[in-house]
């Protein structure tokens, strides 16, 4: 939800495992980081070319760790019949993405307990690791970053613990008041203000080791957490009600009764003037005499056209078919009228019933809704 498409590294049960461009900076920042400042300190007088070793390492296995983590919510997840959209790691961290809320109290649980459960399992059997390398007398570098990634694996945990929603530990009061009030949504108001919360006490921690103690670099760090905590505690909130406005309804509601539809007889250029210049809209339907829809123009596909040919072709000569992208069958919801917006970038869908044209449904028109809906609900 927080995310675009990502680059897409590879697939494990299924799962797409993505990467958001953001990562590539801390990625960059934890070799740098464990190179040059971590794994000296921790084992002096070694060559620079094995601390750069023992950092790209190190951070290859901590992408490692926070995909573990990550998986495990998904595969609980899947068991308890949550889509899963895939595990995206970001500038933070991770994140499994889930197409839908849990159905229970109960599924709420385990599935957030899960990844605290791995990365507490990953850190104690790296520790075992690293003493077993060093009682069979293995390289010390191999034990340090052993050991060095065990431990943050016992703080990936313990962090995602904390009882701030988005994170596992919100995650897991949100099931404890959604099973004590009944209520998925009010457990997740509550939950969403503390996580909210949360992330502003992190703001004000970053402001201050940035100017009084605790260097730049720390406080730029715990500054942007924090503002990614307190938005991603509201905008799941948001993302709930959003399930909840448009989950079931119709597109019919949000219909405009009289389509904008452009006849297939006309040029392009009566097109221009009589249509995009008036209505202003990217796509336009394209119907023939009896009314039937035959396909849509888009105006890209006008810019393509030489100005000259514009009063010499009709629209039929420049029509394209219609496609999944940007028609939708009249029987759907709303909310997966708004998932294709976002997957596609289309921002006018054309809801057909075969090969009739019901109406144009506009991402203006939702948003808009949605606005007010939540304006109302958040007042409550």
């Amino acid at each position: 939800m927080f995310f675009g498409k990502g680059i897409e590294l590879f697939r494990v049960f299924g799962l797409p495992i993505k990467i958001d461009p953001s990562w590539f900076i801390v990625a960059a920042l934890m070799t740098w980081s464990l190179s040059m400042g971590v794994f000296p300190a921790l084992q002096p007088g070694l060559s620079m070319a094995l601390y750069w070793t023992m950092g790209v390492v190190g951070a290859l296995g901590l992408f490692t760790s926070v995909v573990v983590h990550e998986l495990s919510h998904s595969l609980v997840a899947r068991r308890y019949g949550i889509p899963m959209r895939g595990i995206t790691l970001f500038l933070f961290g991770g994140v499994a993405e889930m197409a839908g809320e849990p159905p229970s109290p109960r599924a709420e649980l385990f599935v957030a307990a899960a990844g605290p459960a791995m990365s507490l399992a990953v850190s104690i059997a790296g520790l075992g690791s690293a003493l077993l390398v060093s009682a069979l007398g293995g390289p010390e570098p191999v034990r340090t970053v052993i050991s060095y990634l065990a431990v943050l694996n016992a703080v990936l945990a313990l962090f995602n613990l904390l009882p701030a929603f988005p994170l596992d530990g919100g995650r897991i009061l949100r099931s404890a008041l959604w099973h004590w009030k009944g209520s998925l949504r009010q457990a997740t108001r509550i939950t969403s203000r503390i996580g909210s919360g949360f992330g502003f006490a992190l703001l004000a921690w970053g402001i201050a080791q940035t100017f009084w103690g605790g260097g730049f670099v720390n406080g730029l760090w715990s500054f942007l957490l924090g503002l990614f905590v307190h938005h991603a505690a509201r905008e799941s909130y948001r993302q709930l009600l959003l399930r909840e406005a448009l989950g079931g309804e119709p597109v019919a509601r949000f219909l405009r009764s009289e389509p904008v539809a452009v006849p297939r007889h006309i040029s392009v250029a009566e097109m221009v003037q009589q249509y995009v210049y008036r209505f202003r809209y990217r796509m336009f339907p394209v119907v023939d005499d009896s009314g039937r829809l035959i396909g849509c123009v888009r105006t890209r596909r006008i810019r393509e056209l030489p100005r000259e040919e514009w009063d010499r072709q009709t629209v039929g000569a420049i029509v394209e078919r219609c496609n999944a992208e940007n028609t939708l069958p009249a029987h759907v919801d709303a909310l997966r009228a708004l998932t294709q917006m976002s997957r596609t970038g289309v921002s006018r869908l054309m809801v057909v019933e075969g090969d009739h044209l019901l109406g144009v449904l506009s991402l203006q028109d939702l948003l808009r809704f949605l606005s007010l809906k939540m304006e109302l609900e958040e007042a409550a």
